[in-house]
Parts: C-alpha cells; structure tokens; sequence
C-alpha cells in the first residue's frame, strides 16, 4: 500500500498536467444533477456560498448511509449496478445530460443578449470568467474530498489555490474557444452584414464633398432637403425591420435590405435632377435604418456568445470605415464628370451582396422560434458550428431554445412581438426609467451636432483652410482611429466617465470653435478643434448610447429598446441634417452654440440620473450564477477506463454519455422486468451499503493498492 504523501502526489498529479476537467479516467469531475433524483440524499443543497472555503456544505443533507463515502458514490438497491454519473429528464421525459464546459456555454448563451453590439466584449469575459470561477470550485472540492478519502488528509491551501487556478483558467480557454472558431458560412453572414453596415457609413458621407458639382445652381434648401432626407428613411426603415425580421425571417428581410440598396444606388447613379437624387436618398435611407436593426440582430443569432462582441466591434468599423472611404473617394471623382461613379458605389456593393446571398444562411433561432423540431435548423446549427453529430447538434439546439426562452419579455418567445415587450418595458418603473436614460442618451447623440460634421465638413471648412476636401478627409480618418481607441478605453473605464468626458471634451471642442470663427485664434485652429470634437464623440457619445442599452437592460429587453433607440436616433439625425446649412447661414460663426448648450445638459443629466453600467463584476457574477444554478447537486465520476466507442469528442463527454447509456439501459430494463420506482416508494428504502473495496477501486482504477 502506498503511503499517504505518494498517495497524495498521485492524486494531486493525475493526468501529468493535462486538463483536470477533461481527464476522467483517472479523476472524478465535477458534474451537476437536480437533488431529488439522488437515491439516497434527504434534502436539497443549495449552494449560495462558496464550496471549497465551507466543503461542510455538503455533509448536512447526506443520509447516514452516505457520509462515509464519496459525494455520489451512493449505495444502491441490490442488483442494480452502481452508478456516479447525473441526469436530468426534460420535459417531455427524454434523457438529458450537461457536461461542465456544456453547462458553461449554457449559461453564456442566456445571459448575453442575441444582439451583436460594440463593444460587449467586456460583458461576455466577466461571464466567462465567473462561471469558470464557480466550476473551479466546485472541481477543487471534489479533488479535495477524492484525496480525504485515500489519504484522510484534506488539501493545503496552496494545493487548492493552484487546483482552482488551473481549472479555471483550462475552462475559460475552453469556453473561449468560440471565438477562434469561425466557419465558412458564418465569414460569409459576417462579409454580407459587414457590406450592409459599410454602406451606411459610406451614404452617411458621400453627399458630403460633391455638394457643389452634382446639378450645380441648386438652392440651399434642395441640398439640406436631399441630404436630410436620409434619415428620414432611416426610422421607417427601422420600424419596417422591426416586422420583416420577425416574418420574413433574417435571411429573407438581408434580401430586403440588399435590393433596397440596390435600388436607391441605381436611381442615385442615373439621376436627372434633384428629385431623383432627393428620392433615391430616402431609398438609401429607409435601408440603412432597415441595417441598423437587421445587422446586429442577425450576427447576434448566428454568432456563439463569445463573439458577439466582437462582430458588434467589426460592424462599427465596417460603418466609420464607409466614411472615411467616401471621404477618399472625392479626391478623384467629386467632380462634374465623375460625381455619378461616387454615387454608385452603393450599387456595385449591393451586387457583390446579391452575389454572396445563395450562400447566405437563415438565423437557427428564427427557425426553432417558429417549430422546434425543424430539421432545417439542425442543418444550419450543424454547418455554422461545424459539428459532425446528432448529440452535439442536439445540445446546441437547445442552447438556444432555452436562451430564447428566457429571454422572450412574456417567456413565450413564438408570441413576443416588439410591441408587447414595449409595452412591457413601459409598465414596469424600474425599466421605465432605464429606457428614459438610453432614449435620451441617443437624442444627445445625435443633437449634438456630430452629423453636421459628418455631411457638411466641406461646406464648413470653406473659406477657413485651402483645401476643404483635405480637411474632411483628416476628420474621417481619425474618426477611424477614435473608434479604435474607445475600443481600449470601454475595457476598463466605467461608461458614466467615458460619456462625461467625452461631453465634456465635446463642449470645450464646441465652444473653442466658437472663438476661432470669431477671430481669436488661427482658422486653422478650427480644423484642429473639429478633429477633436470628433475624436471625443468616438470615445464615449458614439458607442456608448448603444452598448449601454445592452448593459442596462435585461437580455429580454435588449431588441426592444434597441429597436427603439435606433428610431429616435433617426429622427434626431434629421433633425440636425435639415436645419444645420440655416443655422451655420443665421448663427454664422455661433452656429455651433446650440450643440455647446445640449452637450451641457447632456453632462448635466449624466451626473445627476444615469446609472452606471460598466457591468457586474465577475464575483457579483459568479454570485448570481450560484444562485440560479442552486438547485443543481455536485457529484463524482466514476472513473472507469471502460471503453465507449459510440461517444466523440473530449474524454469528459466520452465518459458522460457512456453513464448516461448505462443509466437509461438499467431503468428500461427496470420497466420491462416491472421493478421500476417510477417515484412512489421512499428514496431511502432498500439501501444496503456498497463493499468499501467497490467504490475506492471505481474513483482509482485499481492504483495504489
């Protein structure tokens, strides 16, 4: 027999430093299983408290016959084989089983929100890191009750500290590993959205440097008219999305939004007056408003939980990129002869889209809201992920069906259109005043005037620096580069500061402008302030508004108040496009005071009512997740080396189905045989205790003896 201390290094080193949770053939795992369905166990653990500082916690609900063996290491009723691994039974009564790294995913898949934002990425680690911190501690106290019982001697704390460590740390890469593995018809979803979004960008600036070649003669109010009229579209554009999305399907309402571009581009491009071009902007208009809802809802659905963030991130690029490339494509084409090849850009993109679209597949979460049998769903689910069996394509089908579930406003995710869950949000007056804040974060957005620089920098620029066209594509450029460093800063910044500063830098921008146009300073300061007032605006007033929305509100709630954030947005950007050539004719060198003035109660409103929504630190999370998964029993794994052909994937899914097998082989022959406790008979009665030698030679293999 081996002494305690070899004993307790054989333990300690199973595996010679492979992943503690995928070596099963030689160590228990942790695993998770609903209380009452434990032969043996009196009452139910709630586990609210940290499992490896109190391992007391679960000694109090064992029976006496249990606690002098191993958690789940239970005896069982003579001639039925001894069994460690847990189950639960669905609803319809079909076998089901979660690993830990299945659990994990589960839990990211109902707490981030099927909505791909800017900037989530934060949100989307903190989980992570919560439920690996929760699962490590789970597997440190199984480890330590493994080695009490070989060498009746607990684990030292630095045994536990680096046991924990470890597990932690192999969970999360595991858990990240999503957002490493792309698939071909994902790249191709995320090519075609990337396109929709880049064109918004892009008609959001291409009025912006042929102001004065395209129909030249025409009056200042058929200019501000056609320019402004883009978004005007956008907020029809938005509420016809918020429908088709639902009826037609994502991939059917990417078609919609595809040929609406393709359309306005052409009637852009062939224009023969004003009018065309004043409609063919409302076209344009009305698509882009229809992509700013599609886009992020679409990626949301087919992306895994790990990246959405990310792809949120690309699609804000993909819109700033579209800027700046108008911006370039003045130099050579903003003239009389070339102003039609600028415009018809549009319609070349939507081409190349058109091209993209056979390959483009439809949201599995659309398909399993509507029947959740369907095959299709599967196939996609199978494609997407690039899974190769029914088992796992079965998991993440109900991954998402379980997401959607939770995250429908009346848990009937079929029924939830976005007028009742509005509605929803409006009843309840804690949501009520959240919805208030991120509504008036976008009309500040917008009022702020950061569209007036967008569609009329050159106009502005004319008279104070020689080459207005230059001076507009600088902005655009580092509006590029702003949006990449709020990236660094919304990682570790609250967003409270970040909307502060960048209000507050914003009005000193605005009012330092101001002073330049009244002679103070050098006009070309005015470039410089302009740039600046940008760069501010791209660190705190252009994302946040609509990161906060998935910060602050419940996942259930975030389509909704996106939907109806994105209208205001339109309408407030209107707002400014329409009436800043009058203010900047009327004001003069003042034309930028009236954004002064709402930048200031912006910071005002700020300081005095918005909530601070960096997120919930990873142990307020992992908090939270021990209390939803409270319910849930830890138990042991076998530890058998018996083989099991029919699994895939890692050992630990290995050694989980083959339990499950055993287990529902052993009650069907129950039922044929009529022995079955279909749960009538007391769950103590009949127990006799296993031979001592059974359950050691189970958890070691056999070793050490």
């Amino acid at each position: 027999m081996a002494s305690n201390d070899d004993e307790r290094r054989r333990l300690l080193d199973q595996g010679n430093g492979s992943n503690p949770w995928y070596n099963t053939a030689t160590m228990p795992t942790p695993h998770y299983h609903h209380p009452q369905q434990i032969p043996g166990y009196g009452g139910v653990m709630a586990m609210t408290q940290n499992p490896v500082q109190n391992p007391a916690l679960l000694e109090p609900q064992m029976s006496e016959a249990h606690k002098s063996q191993p958690a789940g290491m239970a005896s069982m009723v003579p001639g039925q084989q001894m069994l460690t691994k847990s189950y639960s039974v669905h609803a319809e009564g079909a076998l089901g089983y979660l690993t830990p790294l299945q659990l994990g995913r589960h839990e990211l898949y109902e707490r981030v929100p099927f909505t791909a934002v800017f900037g989530m990425q934060q949100k989307e680690r903190n989980i992570t890191k919560a439920f690996a911190s929760y699962a490590a501690d789970l597997d440190t106290l199984e480890q330590d009750q493994i080695v009490y019982s070989r060498t009746n001697q607990h684990l030292s704390v630095d045994e536990l500290d680096s046991r924990r460590t470890r597990a932690s740390l192999l969970l999360m890469d595991e858990l990240e590993m999503d957002a490493v593995l792309v698939t071909t018809p994902l790249i191709i979803a995320i090519f075609v959205a990337g396109l929709c979004q880049f064109l918004v960008g892009y008609n959001t600036g291409v009025m912006n440097s042929p102001s004065s070649v395209v129909f030249s003669g025409h009056s200042t109010l058929e200019w501000s008219i056609a320019v402004s009229v883009f978004a005007i579209g956008g907020p029809w554009g938005a509420v016809a999305a918020g429908t088709l999305v639902d009826t037609r399907g994502r991939r059917g309402a990417m078609a919609i939004c595809i040929y609406t571009f393709l359309i306005g581009g052409i009637i852009q491009t062939t224009a023969k007056n004003m009018i065309f071009i004043t409609v063919a902007r409302f076209i344009i208009g009305f698509a882009s408003g229809f992509s700013s809802v599609l886009v992020p809802i679409y990626l949301g659905e087919l992306a895994p939980p790990t990246l959405r963030g990310t792809l949120g991130t690309l699609t804000q690029f993909c819109l700033v990129t579209g800027i700046f490339v108008s911006d370039l494509l003045a130099f050579p084409f903003a003239t009389e002869k070339g102003w039609r090849i600028l415009f018809s850009v549009t319609a070349v993109a939507s081409v190349i889209q058109i091209l993209c679209f056979p390959f483009l597949i439809e949201s599995p979460r659309w398909l399993l809201g509507r029947d959740r049998s369907s095959r299709r769903a599967r196939h996609i689910i199978k494609k997407l992920r690039g899974l190769r069996y029914d088992h796992e394509i079965e998991i993440e089908v109900n991954h998402f069906v379980s997401a959607s579930h939770k995250q429908a406003c009346d848990n009937n995710e079929e029924n939830t259109s976005s007028k009742v869950a509005f509605l929803a949000m409006l009843m309840d007056k804690q949501i009520r005043k959240l919805l208030v804040c991120s509504l008036v974060l976008q009309m500040a957005q917008q009022l702020c005037g950061i569209n007036a620089v967008f569609y009329y920098s050159t106009m502005f620029f004319e008279g104070l620096i020689d080459s207005p066209l230059l001076g507009t594509t600088l902005v655009g450029g580092v509006n590029v580069v702003a949006t990449y460093i709020a990236l660094l800063l919304m990682e570790n910044t609250n967003r409270r500061t970040l909307i502060l500063w960048s209000a507050g830098g914003m009005f000193v921008s605005s009012v330092m402008l101001v002073v330049c146009l009244l002679g103070y300073f050098s006009k070309m300061a005015s470039l410089f302030f302009v740039i600046s007032f940008v760069s501010f605006f791209e660190i705190g007033l252009g994302p946040i508004p609509w990161l906060i929305v998935a910060e602050m509100f419940e996942a259930k709630y975030v389509a909704t108040a996106m939907s109806a954030s994105c209208q205001l947005n339109w309408v407030c950007n209107f707002i400014v496009g329409l009436i800043f050539p009058y203010m900047q004719s009327s004001l003069g060198a003042f034309s930028f005071l009236p954004f002064a003035v709402v930048l200031l109660f912006t910071i005002i409103f700020v300081i005095v009512w918005l909530p601070e929504t960096k997120g919930t630190t990873p142990e307020e999370l992992r908090d939270d997740i021990v209390r939803s998964l409270s319910h849930l029993m830890l138990l042991s794994d076998d530890g058998s080396n018996e083989n099991h052909s029919s699994s895939v994937g890692n050992p630990i899914d290995i050694e989980w189905r083959r339990a499950m097998d055993d287990l529902k082989q052993q009650e069907e022959e129950d039922m044929k045989r009529g022995t079955y406790n279909y749960g009538f008979q007391p769950i103590n009665s009949n127990l006799v205790e296993a031979p001592e030698l059974d359950w050691q030679t189970r958890i070691t293999g056999g070793a050490g003896t």
